[in-house]
């Protein structure tokens, strides 16, 4: 895409162009509001050479634009703490609302290109992010948002004379970087690696316009252009992205129904292993932290399987101060503006801390499928979607676990009237509850499917046996205590 650029060697007519930048901004302002009116969130994603221009077009693109609806984020290479996160994190962790605009200056791409040629990425590792980067920006579109991405070109004597002009001057010379001064000596090795960068991210839904930025006004025309073209189109047609098809290396899970729940642990056993594995899991613990290693637990289950016992039992063998229980409810209208996912890729762990997931991501398709709160698209193309979310996670290191607490529909009948008749319990039994029992043949269905589907040898399913609750915990806690030992 950037190899054969061609540059425009004619000079614009700059009274034109700033005419007709005028005349865009003002449409520009126009089109926030029926963004706003549409909830259609955009990402705008400006990237290029330094000093080519993206501060400017930004200065420019804003100018008309309400500021209580948009937000500009600048994006340098992450820190040491982000870079133990996930690669896709701090973008999915910024994602605008629903009709609001996000303005990043560069972004994925220059971290991608910045990392693969200081050493730090292999070329397999460099290819992968590229593949995670596809991920994301597919998941975004088939979520809603409409992607822009502008990469802003300039050849490399352009970029040195902007870049010396910026140095003259002591007011602008934090502005030429080490970085670009290294950018611009290396230019035809990060030619080739933006192009390459570009190529692989160059899609029908979120398609990549190369801006001539050889002169400044006639950029930021250009772009102004193409985002006012990329916005009313999506404004009649939200764009949407095709799925690949994967082979995902999956672990074989047991139908619900073919589960025998006799398993049972007498009781002075059980407090002889609870004993045992407490004191195992506060030692595996401070080793996790000692080497930065995040862990995730998920827990999934029948309604009174038993699931706040078995967290409250294995909680207590950690330190406090390395861990989180994280409640999963219904979503808050802050959460319900973003991607479903977000919700999540917000709360992950610190490394060498644990997250204990009560509920998770996998309600898209139990409950937001049972009860009609997405559609049959989005929960069928959910089930690629958690397991990349997921992979996401353990290649950057992450331990993932996932139990479904599972009883019969008879125990969950005594333990419902149990905690009806208990004062202490009472608050713990909803009508929610019993609506959700009178659908059990459903759920099982869609729990059935979800194991089958998103039980990979990355993050497997393991199913606790849970009528009786003494054995179930010990389960666990000896899962986890396998998986933290593996990794470490």
């Amino acid at each position: 895409m950037l190899k054969n650029w061609a540059f425009d060697e004619g000079k614009p007519d700059k009274d034109t162009c700033k005419a007709r930048l005028k005349q865009l901004r003002q449409e520009l302002a126009g089109l926030q509001q029926r963004l706003r009116q549409a909830q259609l969130p955009v990402v705008i994603l400006l990237e290029g050479w330094g000093a080519a221009g993206k501060g400017s077009a930004i200065r420019s693109l804003i100018r008309e634009l309400d500021p209580r609806f948009f937000k500009v984020l600048t994006v340098n290479q992450p820190t040491k703490e982000e870079q133990r996160w996930p690669f896709l994190k701090r973008y999915f962790s910024s994602i605008p609302e629903a009709g609001k605009l996000l303005f990043l200056d560069s972004g994925w791409i220059s971290e991608t290109a910045q990392s693969y040629l200081c050493g730090d990425l292999s070329e397999t590792e460099f290819f992968r992010q590229l593949e995670s980067i596809q991920t994301m920006e597919r998941q975004l579109t088939n979520g809603g948002y409409l992607l822009v991405k502008l990469f802003f070109h300039i050849d490399a004597k352009q970029q040195h004379d902007r870049l010396y002009k910026l140095a003259s001057h002591r007011d602008t010379s934090w502005r030429a970087s080490e970085a670009d001064w290294r950018q611009n000596k290396n230019y035809d090795r990060y030619l080739d690696c933006f192009d390459r960068c570009l190529e692989a991210t160059d899609t029908p839904w979120a398609p990549w316009k190369v801006i001539d930025s050889s002169h400044k006004v006639s950029a930021q025309l250009q772009a102004a252009e193409w985002l006012y073209q990329q916005i009313c189109a999506a404004l009649e047609s939200r764009p949407e992205a095709c799925m690949p098809e994967y082979h995902w290396p999956l672990e074989p899970s047991p139908l619900l129904a073919q589960v025998s729940l006799d398993k049972t642990m007498e009781d002075k056993r059980y407090r002889k292993e609870l004993k045992a594995c407490k004191k195992r899991l506060a030692e595996l613990h401070n080793e996790l932290y000692r080497k930065k290693v995040p862990v995730v637990l998920v827990y999934e289950g029948w309604d009174a399987a038993g699931k706040g016992g078995n967290i409250k039992r294995l909680a207590s063998a950690l330190g406090p101060r390395g861990y989180e229980v994280i409640p999963i409810a219904s979503p808050t209208p802050d959460e319900l503006s973003r991607h479903y996912l977000w919700r999540f890729w917000t709360r992950l762990p610190k490394t060498g801390h644990i997250a204990i997931f009560d509920r998770s991501w996998y309600g898209r398709v139990m409950v937001e499928r049972l009860e009609g709160f997405c559609s049959e698209d989005d929960w069928k193309r959910a089930y690629d979607e958690l397991n990349e979310f997921e992979r996401e996670l353990t290649d950057a290191g992450t331990v993932v676990l996932k139990f479904w607490v599972h009883i019969d529909k008879q125990t969950q009948l005594e333990r419902f009237q149990d905690r009806k008749r208990d004062p202490a319990k009472q608050w713990k039994i909803t009508e929610e509850d019993w609506r959700n029992r009178e659908k059990w043949d459903a759920y099982q269905k869609a729990v059935d499917e979800m194991l089958q589907k998103t039980s990979t040898q990355n993050a497997p399913w393991h199913i606790l046996e849970s009528v009786d609750k003494r054995y179930a915990r010990i389960k666990a806690m000896k899962l986890v205590i396998h998986a933290i030992e593996q990794a470490l």
